[in-house]
């Protein structure tokens, strides 16, 4: 290779690191809003993050039971918890949830959009149009406008002081919603377009958005499906031989919010055991 063809690195044609490197661990609020935090993967990620320093708001459809208990999780680990009853699915109580947050905890300087439904294993000319529909307003407009609410927060354009989103996505949408689950794969995978494309449009803010995608995971939702003992059957056809556990994907979304993956945006990380 000639030296013509090597081009030196400079201040012009390197991307600002200002906006895109946010030290979240610096602010003198440490809040995280976690959209169903009361079950599975949503309490996991509220219990590592109130270990890692986060006070800590639950968001809840219906169990309230649950979230509360997680709440008291929390606060075991001396931190700070709310929960707030709200369907993601109206915007009016989407805004109403981060107002509710800030008020009561503080910045907001991470959000986890997490909460999700999954269809029932069935081919697409079987299901109805109300299926559908619900299942694409939960898995993917209700994390738009759950994006844009936070963003609307902490965009420093905006007079926020940046933060991080990490959206939670699912292998369904590289596997294309394969084995009856093709509206759960097609939102899942605008999830992953939205968490690239505002990760990209909002990192000079000063946000960082990142998106997880979940393999084989023993949650609730794993249930949800209607195909018995999924976990079992299909475990060991994963690379690693099992399914993963809720605190396994937890782990890797407390990462994600913290000062180590300050560079990271934009971006999808798999956790689902090699598949």
């Amino acid at each position: 290779m000639s030296e013509s063809t090597i081009q030196p690195s400079t201040a012009e044609n390197l991307p600002s690191a200002e906006g895109i490197v946010d030290k979240i661990d610096g602010l003198e609020s440490k809040v995280a809003l976690v959209t169903g935090g009361s079950r599975g993967l949503g309490a996991a990620v509220c219990r590592l993050a109130a270990r890692d320093g986060y006070d800590v708001a639950i968001n809840y459809a219906g169990r309230e039971d649950a979230a509360r208990a997680v709440a008291e999780e929390v606060r075991a680990f001396g931190r700070k918890a709310i929960t707030i009853q709200a369907d993601i699915a109206d915007p009016a109580a989407v805004e109403a949830m981060f107002e509710r947050t800030a008020k009561e905890l503080g910045y907001v300087s991470a959000f986890v959009s997490n909460a999700g439904i999954i269809n029932r294993s069935a081919p697409l000319a079987d299901m109805s149009l109300e299926e559908i529909r619900r299942v694409v307003d939960v898995d993917l407009t209700a994390y738009l406008v759950c994006n844009r609410e936070a963003v609307r927060r902490m965009a420093r354009s905006r007079g926020g002081s940046g933060g991080v989103i990490v959206n939670m996505s699912s292998m369904a949408s590289e596997l294309y919603g394969a084995g009856g689950f093709i509206p759960y794969g097609a939102a899942k995978s605008g999830v992953d377009v939205l968490t690239i494309g505002l990760g990209r449009e909002v990192a000079g803010d000063g946000i960082r958005v990142v998106g997880l995608r979940p393999g084989l995971i023993d949650t609730d939702i794993q249930h949800d499906t209607g195909i018995e003992n999924r976990l079992a059957r299909f475990g060991p056809t994963v690379p690693l031989g099992r399914g993963g556990t809720a605190e396994e994907v937890a782990e890797a979304v407390v990462w994600l919010l913290s000062d180590k993956a300050s560079y990271i945006t934009a971006t999808l990380l798999n956790v689902s055991g090699g598949r």
